[in-house]
């Protein structure tokens, strides 16, 4: 009787075991189904699209502007000299509408220029810079040259000028001047008091033929030149008859 008693109890409690739910099981089955319908329903939507950057902004190089060459001009023919004055000798003359590069300035009224003959120095007075000269250096004069102005020549004494006019108005004209320097660069004809020739040192002759009717008279000096100054000689003036 105990012995059955003992088995009837051992069945109540094994059938009780196995009619009690077991929750750790079905809650993860629970769960894994919930996540696979998630991920089905996930697949099934259709995707979002990538989102979209904006282009990254171009960066361009700047290049400064070159800086404009300083220039200069005059409005009629000009004598660029090798300083600051007319007792400096005459390097190259600069013709109208002439651009040459600025090299330098002399306050207050000089420019230094490179002209076709070398580095001259061109007055203010008749000079029109362009471009970017606000920067160009400061420079100091040059030594005064040494010496002194050059005697004036005189005309000779005989067959001092001479001049021929014919009926077609033209004039042939001679000149014979004594050469009384011994330091001067060179010579230069005045006709009318405007230079009508160049001549190297030691001339003491020149002739040309101009239009020149009867009755007109003209009017001609030997001026000599050097580094200091110049000095010219008296008139000869020629009128035809």
């Amino acid at each position: 009787m105990k012995r059955l008693m003992t088995m009837t109890l051992a069945m109540g409690i094994f059938i009780a075991a196995c009619s009690m739910p077991a929750a750790p099981q079905q809650n993860t089955e629970i769960s894994t189904a919930a996540a696979l319908t998630v991920q089905a329903v996930l697949e099934a939507a259709t995707p979002l699209a990538s989102p979209t950057l904006a282009p990254a902004p171009t960066v361009t190089q700047i290049i400064p502007s070159a800086t404009s060459q300083p220039m200069i001009s005059v409005s009629e023919v000009t004598n660029c000299r090798m300083g600051p004055g007319k007792n400096y000798d005459r390097v190259a003359q600069i013709m109208p509408n002439e651009q040459v590069k600025i090299t330098g300035f002399f306050p207050s009224n000089y420019w230094i220029v490179t002209s076709a003959n070398g580095e001259c120095w061109l007055s203010v007075e008749f000079a029109t810079p362009s471009g970017d000269f606000g920067t160009v250096p400061r420079v100091t004069a040059p030594p005064t040259p040494l010496g002194g102005i050059p005697e004036a020549a005189t005309f000779s004494k005989k067959n001092a000028w001479s001049f021929d006019c014919t009926i077609l108005g033209q004039a042939s004209i001679t000149l014979n001047w004594d050469d009384k320097a011994d330091n001067e660069s060179g010579y230069r004809i005045l006709r009318d008091g405007e230079v009508a020739a160049e001549l190297p040192s030691d001339s003491t002759y020149y002739a040309e033929t101009i239009a020149l009717l009867s009755g007109q008279s003209v009017e001609y000096q030997i001026r000599v030149y050097n580094q200091i100054g110049e000095a010219d000689s008296t008139i000869a003036k020629i009128t035809c008859p």
